[in-house]
């Protein structure tokens, strides 16, 4: 009887461009906004690029590293666009105002990078330096925007790191509302994100009420 060969299994999504670690990022980041991270793996990168594991380990060794660099490229889109809100926008108080927006919507526009950015999954502190570096620097646009509004005498002369946690926990709570999904009427994220950025400038502008 003639052997039966079976046809080998075709990638869902066949890789031919030069740049894998760029494909394997890309296709990380879809399994993560499909089936979150706990249903990313290496192996299933792989099949679906249909590249060898060989190829794979190249570019990562091991799960956390993958999810590294997708924190990686995270928080360095974060800071570019937080900086260019700040820029764009005059470096003023209505500049401050556009940065918490951009923030807002980075995290609803990116929701698979910013859960692994802010869902404990990856450590800054205990991964590579890239990744510490960048999300250092996120944080401290916001620092260093306050710290400028601050010295112009627009915003409150008080700890200004811990100012900007403060702002930092407004816009990641509407942030998390908008990808978690749980702000269901029609303009409802966009509605909040104003709301709340109204808010917080009255509240640490220096002719607040005490």
């Amino acid at each position: 009887m003639p052997r039966v060969t079976r046809p080998a299994r075709k990638p869902n999504r066949p890789y031919h461009h030069g740049n894998l670690r760029r494909a394997l990022l890309d296709e990380a980041v879809a399994t993560i906004r499909a089936e979150g991270v706990d249903g990313l793996t290496l192996r299933e990168i792989g099949a679906r690029l249909g590249v060898s594991r060989t190829a794979l380990y190249r570019h990562f060794a091991d799960k956390r590293a993958l999810l590294a660099a997708v924190a990686t490229e995270g928080f360095r889109t974060l800071r570019q666009q937080l900086v260019s809100a700040w820029e764009d926008g005059g470096r003023e108080h209505a500049a401050f105002e556009s940065m918490g927006v951009a923030y807002v919507r980075f995290a609803v526009a990116n929701p698979s990078h910013y859960r692994v950015m802010f869902g404990g999954f990856v450590n800054p502190d205990a991964c590579d330096p890239e990744l510490a570096a960048e999300a250092a620097g996120a944080f401290q646009a916001l620092v260093d925007a306050l710290a400028a509004l601050q010295h112009d005498g627009i915003m409150r002369a008080e700890d200004t790191v811990k100012m900007a946690r403060f702002v930092w926990a407004v816009v990641h709570g509407v942030a998390m509302l908008g990808i978690d999904g749980q702000l269901h009427e029609p303009g409802a994220v966009e509605a909040l994100m104003r709301y709340a950025l109204e808010r917080l400038g009255t509240g640490i502008a220096v002719d607040a009420p005490s």
